[in-house]
């Protein structure tokens, strides 16, 4: 394969002189020029932990790069923080920007003709973004995760953002104080890295990882981790290797790999968004991967990872057990994975994972003979509220069923205020709608709600169900990514106060206790809001937005390749 397969088309020739002028005013020289172009993709943005290192760990991505014999060219992205805009109208941005993201590495590497690209990436969307980009354009590369934080501590035991959300419930319910409030928003987040439980990142990072586009073991090792800048080193080699040999993300994202990508998200009890952005990337890669799939391989595998947000440990002790091999071993040695699928090393899955090497007497990772559950953490359920589809995560804690009258809110603050004044009682099942991709729009998630009901002591007694997300925090039962959403007039649009609701995950069932004739009637009579926005990134975004069943994407459909 011609190394410089499209950077040839900018570089070369006597026609390229002035673009080799303005190559060599910012010091690239004519030996650069004749070497491959690397695109270092970084999400670095100094607005949140999670990406705020990123700058530290490019400069060691390119360093291997230029050892390896490619020339690196650094650009970046925007980002947007789940943590910090959660419970706002800025989280209306946060799924818009996974389009923005795949839309700008997509056009920088498409503008300057790279012939291969790192993505180094961090906060929740620019994992799902950089996949998207890189199966967009089919260009041989990788995904690198900058890594989780470390836990925080606070009065002897370990803690995470989670605990902050949910403290917040529990100060308005006055069973924690302001002080103490204050005390733990201190020391939660003790530096840079991705939110410690297994959410979304640290979901999406493990993905990443088993279905190939991430050499594995590399994104688990935490943020601060002096190891990181080994890898991120090496992370010149495995891109330089991906070109040599001409593989490219179409050899690598198969129907297999998101299988096995599934499987990950079932055994480790992560976030729900994993099936809103493996639903997108496989869109973008041509692959028929479909809502159904997910309950079929979570069915079919066990839970093992003992994680928060329902279980005991943070991403970082999974590092400490010997890392997401280990995963990826005990899910090989069940048959509950392929082993075949390439991976960007060149390996396939089966030798990654043999390679594992598991700490002795680790508790974080339960064997095989002795699951935490016996299935995974997924759960689709449909019925007359979610013809299409609804998400429920279950980690083994939770009840299994609930019964109980609908309390309705056509947005998250009003139910957020609900909650926190205490006019949710036990038995209820809150209902958030009009916050799903369109009418959000952006697809907010509602872990300031969900972590609020369990801060007041009702996550045992309160269910939920809406039509835009949840973050991987959120813990409870809690349905999801209900589908068609109620502005595009979905059942859930039909529901009135007091109107009885079951979620039963046994039989995977989400209905209301009206009849078929009575949801017509009432949709018959329904008018779609008005926009909430008439301009700008978000008409634009609502405008073109699919539906959460088929990943939120906004861009054309295509063929499933196979």
């Amino acid at each position: 394969m011609d190394l410089k397969h499209r950077s040839r088309n900018i570089t070369d020739g006597r026609d390229r002189a002035p673009a080799r002028a303005m190559y060599k005013s910012i010091g690239f020289t004519d030996d650069d020029l004749a070497k491959p172009l690397i695109a270092v993709a970084n999400t670095w943005i100094e607005t949140m932990p999670c990406n705020f290192h990123l700058r530290r760990l490019s400069a060691k991505v390119k360093e291997g790069i230029r050892a390896a014999g490619g020339t690196p060219m650094e650009f970046n992205t925007i980002a947007i923080s789940d943590g910090e805009t959660m419970g706002t109208e800025g989280m209306r941005a946060s799924l818009v920007s996974r389009e923005v993201i795949a839309d700008s590495i997509e056009l920088v590497c498409r503008g300057q003709l790279f012939d291969a690209a790192v993505c180094i990436v961090g906060c929740d969307k620019t994992i799902p973004a950089a996949a998207m980009a890189l199966a967009r354009m089919n260009l041989p590369g990788l995904v690198l995760y900058g890594g989780t934080i470390a836990p925080g501590k606070y009065r002897g035991k370990d803690v995470t953002i989670q605990d902050v959300f949910e403290a917040v419930g529990a100060n308005a319910a006055g069973k924690m104080s302001d002080a103490e409030l204050h005390e733990l928003e201190g020391v939660a987040c003790p530096g840079a890295g991705a939110c410690g439980g297994q959410n979304t990142a640290n979901t999406m990072s493990t993905v990443m990882e088993f279905i190939g586009l991430s050499p594995m073991g590399f994104n688990g090792i935490p943020a601060m981790d002096p190891r990181k800048d080994e890898v991120c080193f090496r992370c010149g080699e495995v891109v330089m290797n991906l070109l040599r040999n001409g593989i490219r993300p179409s050899d690598i994202l198969t129907k297999k790999a998101f299988e096995n990508a599934i499987a990950s998200v079932a055994t480790t009890g992560g976030s729900t968004n994993a099936v809103l952005h493996l639903l997108a990337i496989s869109r973008e890669i041509g692959v028929s991967l479909h809502i159904d799939d997910f309950q079929r391989v979570s069915e079919r595998t066990p839970l093992l990872a003992n994680l928060k947000p329902a279980g005991k440990y943070v991403a970082a002790d999974v590092d400490q057990a010997g890392g997401i091999p280990v995963i990826a071993k005990r899910l090989l040695d069940g048959k509950h994975v392929d082993g075949s699928t390439m991976t960007v090393t060149g390996k396939t899955f089966a030798e990654e994972a043999n390679a594992a090497q598991e700490t002795p007497g680790q508790q974080v990772i339960a064997p095989l003979s002795k699951p935490l559950k016996a299935t995974g953490g997924l759960v689709i359920v449909k019925g007359n509220l979610a013809p299409e589809g609804g998400v429920v995560k279950m980690s083994g804690h939770e009840r299994l069923s609930h019964t109980g009258p609908a309390r309705i809110f056509d947005s998250e603050e009003a139910a957020m205020q609900a909650v926190t004044s205490k006019q949710i009682k036990p038995g209820d099942v809150v209902v958030i709608r009009y916050e799903g991709p369109k009418g959000g729009p952006g697809m907010r998630e509602m872990l300031g709600v969900t972590a609020a009901i369990v801060g007041e002591g009702l996550g045992e007694t309160v269910a939920l169900i809406t039509d835009g997300r949840f973050s991987g925090a959120t813990r409870g039962l809690m349905v999801g990514h209900v589908a068609p959403e109620a502005a595009l007039g979905g059942p859930i649009a039909a529901i009135h106060e007091g109107d009885r609701i079951t979620i039963d995950t046994k039989i995977r069932k989400l209905e209301v206790e009206i009849s078929d004739a009575e949801i017509a009637r009432r949709l018959a009579e329904w008018k779609p809001p008005a926009a909430r926005y008439a301009t700008g990134v978000f008409a634009k975004y609502a405008a073109l937005v699919t539906s959460a069943s088929e990943g939120a994407i906004t861009t054309p459909a295509r063929l499933a390749r196979h």
